[in-house]
């Protein structure tokens, strides 16, 4: 039997705001456990919440960006259970009234199609505390300083049918939120999370088939392997005979499984009703008007302009926009190199490779956009060749200096003086007179591999320096005269 698989993601991102959504404690990362944590955050008799005006902005960027309705009158609720990191034995939440409707996303996938997904809703909420099970001799700890954070839950259409899509769409969210600036999108400090709903049915059945919630994944890496693995796992349960049970389960990451939580809660279960302590939030067209203007160039917008305006591949273009400090930093090469097709090849090669090895961001490189760009001028104007270029571009990196100051020191400036292209090449071509007499009595085909071991010898003899364009100009006369 052909089975398909269906998937819809619920995407929690951590606003960045400077204080809590309902208190004034700070949401700093990495502090001391339980020193961000007010009277309000543990749910003390007596406090009151106070909605942070800066969650709600950025909730409505968010929605406008993903060309969403946006509720003029939104209601929080609080949703009831019982766990040990919820001191108040409540989250607020948002249930029947979303500040975020229905809107979409468009998603690029590795064979350069596309395809839209939808979004049901994104609603505020606040987060949990954190529980710790090491060093507590047996016990667990817990800390709530994240207790209180603004959350965004996104929660997708179940339009999704790998986990190639899935994980194509979580990297769509998290290149989208960081342009908007209203989330950080550190998945392993749990900035942005994702808890994956998979099932399978019958290829042609329009019923779905019973859902399993992989919970809080934080890598692209580790949300292809948990869902692969939890559609691998229904499959065989299903063609075994057996019926798959609505549930919450973990993805273990070194044993590559996936294991049962707990049974899968509905919303019914979980007691929902209007937060007594909170107004309704009605917005008006005015507020929304303002937050729509200061809407910065979205990704797919910059990547459409990078094809339109420098002339890039949809590839690069894509590439180059997922990600609004690569983006930047792209475009400040170009600007001081006046290439946009070097300036890309540089930034998505030696640059990226250079940042990969070293497990850097772009905003930590060694080499600024300005460095970078100066010397694709050097290459441009024929000071330094491509290969000579590399060299530079490492010692930049080292810390040695500008490309200037580096070819200078170096003597790495490239020789494009003809006549001393042609001696070196005379010396050459005499040094392996053999090989010149095999490449003369060659046909054209063999002739073609051949002259490739002059090229090698050439610039090997000028020590990488010779203008590559002209030995190969010079050679070509020189064999064939």
């Amino acid at each position: 039997m052909q089975w398909e698989t269906v998937i819809g993601l619920e995407i929690h991102a951590q606003l960045a705001t400077q204080s809590k959504i309902f208190s004034g404690s700070a949401t700093t990362f990495g502090a001391e456990p339980n020193t961000q944590a007010s009277l309000v955050d543990l749910g003390m008799p007596g406090t009151l919440p106070v909605l942070n005006a800066e969650a709600v902005r950025m909730a409505c960027k968010f929605g406008l960006a993903i060309d969403a309705e946006i509720a003029d009158k939104n209601v929080f609720a609080r949703k009831n259970y019982f766990y040990p990191d919820l001191p108040k034995g409540y989250q607020t939440s948002q249930m029947d009234h979303p500040i975020v409707g229905k809107g979409h996303l468009d998603i690029t996938l590795e064979d350069g199609t596309t395809r839209r997904i939808g979004i049901t809703r994104a609603h505020l909420e606040e987060d949990a505390g954190k529980s710790l099970h090491e060093d507590y001799q047996g016990m667990s700890g817990i800390d709530l300083n994240r207790a209180g954070t603004p959350l965004l839950e996104i929660v997708s259409e179940p339009d999704i049918r790998s986990a190639k899509e899935a994980v194509a769409y979580v990297k769509a969210i998290h290149a989208l939120v960081r342009y908007l600036g209203i989330c950080d999108g550190n998945m392993a400090e749990g900035s942005l999370r994702c808890d994956c709903n998979v099932s399978v049915r019958p290829k042609g059945q329009a019923e779905f088939g019973t859902r399993r919630e992989i919970k809080n994944v934080n890598s692209f890496k580790f949300i292809e392997r948990a869902i692969n693995t939890e559609i691998a796992w229904q499959i065989e349960e299903l063609e075994s005979g057996r019926k798959i049970v609505q549930e919450t389960v973990l993805y273990d990451v070194a044993a590559n499984e996936t294991r049962s939580m707990r049974s899968k809660e509905e919303a019914n279960d979980y007691r929902y009703f209007p937060c007594p302590d909170l107004l309704p939030v009605v917005i008006e067209q005015s507020f929304l008007d303002e937050v729509k203007a200061s809407l910065p160039e979205l990704p797919v917008q910059k990547r459409d302009r990078f094809e339109r305006e420098f002339g890039l591949s949809a590839y690069d273009a894509d590439v180059l926009a997922a990600s609004r400090e690569m983006a930047d930093y792209f475009e400040a090469v170009q600007r001081v190199c006046g290439d946009a097709k070097l300036a890309a090849n540089w930034v998505m090669g030696e640059l990226s490779s250079l940042l990969n090895k070293e497990g850097l961001d772009i905003d930590q490189s060694p080499v600024s956009a300005e460095q970078l760009g100066s010397m694709i001028l050097r290459i441009k104007d024929n000071t330094i060749s491509g290969k000579i270029a590399k060299m530079v571009f490492e010692a930049m990196a080292a810390g040695e200096g500008s490309a200037d100051e580096i070819i200078e020191k170096k003597g790495l400036k490239q020789v494009t003086d003809t006549g001393a292209i042609e001696k070196m090449l005379d010396e050459v071509l005499a040094a392996n007179a053999e090989q010149v007499d095999q490449y003369r009595a060659s046909d054209e085909a063999k002739r073609g591999k051949m002259f490739g071991f002059f090229v090698g010898q050439a610039m090997k003899a000028s020590k990488g320096k010779a203008n590559p364009a002209q030995v190969n100009q010079l050679l070509k006369s020189k064999l064939e005269g």
